[in-house]
């Protein structure tokens, strides 16, 4: 997983980010002392859950949460203050949970262990991230991965969407540009298999002759989660699956469905 701490005391903080790695070891903690900084840094990036100290210069924990829950409404907010009376604010943000100085491990263990969006069984994590639930996003390393054509990305979703059976050319071709052209397909699996090729993850692509799949031992998904009743995937849709292309709405209504 990926957590974030932002603290605008730097002792405060580096004993904040000394105890979320003896809690949670070998997961990444990205630490800040600047919420401002700290918010134009990771709108970009997947993180799990976030620890804020709720009184800081330049903007509060509590409007730090409001704006990152804006980029993503399951992030698991946990407010760390030495004050009690900001906990009713907490609680309207809707957060997973609230701390009170001195953070121990105990603490630290315990909100993680309840947290209000659970996150994906560890032994499940890989490189590769998928998100279906919402829009489709797909992550390297908590970072959304970027390539040269929008349909890139469409075409790597539809795959997913597939859950790992082969595709023909033919019918990409069709779904994407809505007419016979298979060179234009071979444009968008070149830049797939440039940007994959540069990160090491070639093998999340199956190839076939004129024909191609998502190899679905190689990444961690939330619909795959899903259809296996993992409770945090469960818990995370909320009705919206693949929202940005149409095509995904046969499925989002079986999802609703079951």
């Amino acid at each position: 997983m990926r957590y974030l701490a932002v603290d605008d005391e730097n002792l405060q903080l580096n004993k904040l980010v000394e105890t979320i790695n003896e809690a949670s070891p070998n997961n990444k903690v990205l630490a800040f002392n600047n919420p401002i900084e700290a918010l134009e840094t990771v709108k970009d990036k997947l993180i799990h859950v976030a620890f804020l100290d709720v009184e800081m210069a330049g903007m509060s924990g509590v409007e730090l949460a409001k704006r990152l829950k804006e980029i993503n409404p399951e992030i698991n907010i946990i407010f760390v203050t030495g004050y009690t009376e900001y906990a009713l604010d907490a609680y309207s943000l809707h957060a997973s949970g609230y701390l009170t100085k001195p953070v121990t491990v105990e603490k630290i263990q315990y909100e993680l262990a309840n947290l209000r969006y659970p996150m994906p069984p560890s032994k499940q994590d890989k490189d590769i991230v998928i998100q279906c639930f919402g829009n489709f996003e797909i992550y390297y390393h908590g970072e959304p991965l970027k390539f040269a054509r929008s349909k890139t990305k469409e075409l790597i979703a539809y795959l997913v969407d597939r859950q790992g059976a082969v595709v023909a050319v033919s019918e990409l071709s069709k779904l994407l540009f809505n007419e016979d052209k298979p060179s234009y397909v071979r444009n968008l699996v070149a830049d797939l298999s440039k940007v994959l090729k540069a990160i090491g993850q070639e093998k999340i692509i199956v190839k076939h002759f004129n024909a191609m799949g998502i190899n679905r031992d190689e990444i961690t998904c939330d619909f795959y989660d899903y259809l296996e009743n993992e409770p945090y995937a469960v818990k995370k849709y909320h009705g919206e699956y693949i929202s940005q292309y149409s095509w995904a709405k046969s499925h989002k209504n079986k999802l609703f469905k079951k």
